[in-house]
């Protein structure tokens, strides 16, 4: 089996994958340069299943990982999910002073998720960004300059490059959340989880009023439906035109779900759903 992930070797999804115990023994691992490329490697065929990130503790959603989804969304389904805890070092080729660092690299969720220590700790250092945090390692050990990346500590090793600081991250349960991603007559890839999640994506709620986000939402609360997360995006069109991202407890062919999805496509221009699929079993919804 083919599993597309963020690479190159040495990122947190390579980690991400490599921990999870939903990944199939003797899979083909297929790094791609982007999350969006990761997402839309399955309807390109160039993979079977993906593993995405999509949301963090920190910093919150992926997007991604969002855009790609819903831009996907004939081709690709969510098939379970993956909480992994993300520990932040800070790599140089050779051995640094803080206050040597000129610059740090990496990718933008790793900047900001440890915003404190780099404001704190390197607060003359620039900030600049990779597409990946393996790629921040790979450009700082081929560099002369007093230049560090922020990855996980198994990328030093993987590009012959020093650890100067781990643990960095601004809170210590920093955890992000993964998406496993497969084609949409794919069955889930686990059924451990206690607690099924749907994840839905709407937009357009008619004539601007008052109150029309929570009148769609009730469509889940007035029948007890557990609304897990709830997320915003710009659709692209206009100003003022957004996808809305929603998490709900259950499964989208439970009784109750299936008629709140049914009364969202009443209000809604378009209402799709994404997965549905079992919680992680560490933090089911």
């Amino acid at each position: 089996m083919r599993i597309a992930y963020l690479g190159p070797a040495g990122t947190f999804s390579e980690d991400a994958l490599r921990q999870s115990r939903f990944a199939p023994d003797g899979f083909e691992p297929v790094p791609c340069d982007t999350i969006r490329d990761v997402v839309e490697a399955i309807g390109a065929g160039k993979a079977d299943r993906a593993l995405s990130p999509i949301e963090n503790s920190i910093e919150g959603s992926i997007r991604g990982t969002l855009d790609g989804l819903f831009d996907q969304a004939d081709n690709v389904a969510i098939l379970g999910e993956y909480d992994h805890q993300i520990r932040s070092a800070l790599i140089a080729r050779t051995d640094l002073n803080l206050d040597q660092i000129a610059s740090v690299i990496s990718h933008p969720q790793p900047l900001a998720q440890c915003a404190r220590f780099l404001r704190d700790d390197l607060p003359n250092a620039k900030l600049d960004v990779a597409d990946s945090t393996s790629s921040a390692v790979l450009m700082v050990s081929g560099s002369n300059e007093p230049i560090a990346a922020l990855a996980p500590a198994s990328a030093a090793a993987l590009y012959d490059c020093r650890i100067l600081r781990e643990g960095i991250e601004d809170e210590p349960g920093n955890v992000t959340r993964f998406v496993w991603l497969g084609s949409r007559d794919d069955q889930p890839v686990s059924h451990e989880g206690t607690v099924w999640k749907t994840t839905l994506v709407f937009s357009e709620l008619g004539t601007d009023h008052p109150g029309g986000l929570v009148e769609a939402l009730l469509e889940f609360s007035g029948r007890n439906i557990n609304l897990v997360r709830i997320e915003s995006r710009p659709r692209r069109r206009r100003l003022g035109s957004y996808l809305f991202f929603i998490d709900v407890e259950g499964q989208d062919t439970d009784s109750g779900v299936a008629a709140a999805i049914n009364g969202l496509k009443s209000k809604a221009e378009s209402v799709t759903i994404l997965g549905s699929y079992p919680g992680s079993p560490t933090n089911s919804a």
